[in-house]
């Protein structure tokens, strides 16, 4: 393993969220089976004292969880100068075949511990914790993803070798391959340009008619998830070609590097909170009948749908504002 600060710290992180959310996940089992609010016994008392305790410092672990993926991608690209062919993090990631689902593992665990963290918050707003058998439950399949993901990450750290040539985010990301990717990459922009349009109409079409009356909250979670995939694909699909006024380079992560102001930052983190406000207010959706819950709920829905429509415009404004001040095009505009 390549002796790097950040892999150190992303390593011992890992380890350390891992331990908790075992720990935490075997204590949930004897919460949802023994836990009863209207209960005055030992075991109850000693329950709720324990309850709080690791919830907080849960909430401290997921919140480390969340910040780990921007922390991996910021090492990815930093170390892509150690090894021949790599140009950003692309490379880097591709060096053995743990990169990549190291990746994906992290994206996925930071919309579910997202989620959770959402949950855990409206929860501890009621004094009788009504969703505590729920979120413990939701720990449960979130517990192995975690111990996945820092297993395949340490895996791949433990596989980093200086010696490797690899594959450069224009081979990896090019219209040539047969890959996802170069599928993406090979995607009409017309095409892409149409898909994302249309996502986010959506999404802010029922995002604001759900901050305003109340409706269609289902409906807006629904189309912020679409919206987050569709970007994402947009970014590959002529986002990208945009920033780089290349009409072949198609990386999504070369836009992480100063030359491009570390812009790619700011956009991966508007949409990842756009897709996790928007898709908690659906995660809220089935506690509104809830008596302790019913007015908490729907307030912390409309906070969570402004904050996602604020990230969603955000990422647009920012897309818009770099295919507007380019001489670049595509001839679509």
């Amino acid at each position: 393993m390549i002796l790097h600060p950040a892999i150190i710290a992303l390593v011992l992180v890992s380890l350390l969220i891992s331990g908790m959310v075992v720990y935490a996940s075997f204590f949930g089992v004897q919460i949802i089976r023994r836990w009863d609010i209207q209960s005055g016994s030992e075991e109850q008392l000693a329950l709720e004292r324990r309850t709080y305790l690791i919830s907080t410092l849960l909430t401290y672990m997921l919140v480390f969880q969340v910040s780990s993926l921007f922390l991996y991608i910021y090492t990815a690209d930093s170390l892509h100068r150690l090894f021949v062919g790599a140009m950003c993090a692309a490379g880097t990631l591709n060096v053995n075949p743990y990169g990549y689902p190291t990746f994906l593992l992290k994206i996925l665990n930071f919309i579910l511990a997202g989620l959770w963290l959402i949950i855990n918050y409206t929860d501890n707003q009621a004094r009788d914790y009504p969703l505590i058998k729920k979120k413990y439950a939701m720990l449960l399949i979130l517990a192995p993803l975690i111990v996945t993901e820092a297993t395949v990450q340490l895996v791949y750290f433990m596989e980093l070798k200086g010696d490797v040539i690899t594959s450069c985010c224009g081979s990896l990301f090019s219209t040539e391959r047969r890959s996802v990717t170069s599928d993406i990459a090979g995607m009409p922009a017309g095409t892409a340009m149409a898909g994302f349009s249309a996502s986010l109409a959506l999404t802010f079409s029922s995002g604001i008619v759900y901050w305003i009356k109340g409706k269609f909250g289902r409906l807006f979670s629904f189309f912020s998830g679409a919206s987050f995939l569709t970007s994402c694909v947009s970014l590959i699909s002529f986002i990208s070609l945009y920033f780089y006024e290349l009409p072949t380079h198609h990386c999504p992560f070369c836009i992480l590097q100063r030359e491009y102001y570390y812009v790619g930052y700011l956009l991966y983190a508007s949409l990842l909170t756009g897709a996790v406000s928007g898709l908690g207010v659906g995660a809220l959706m089935p506690f509104r009948g809830i008596g302790s819950l019913s007015a908490t709920v729907p307030m912390i829905q409309r906070r969570l749908t402004l904050i996602s429509l604020i990230s969603y415009l955000f990422f647009v404004v920012i897309t818009i504002h770099r295919m507007v001040s380019t001489d670049f095009s595509l001839g679509l505009l």
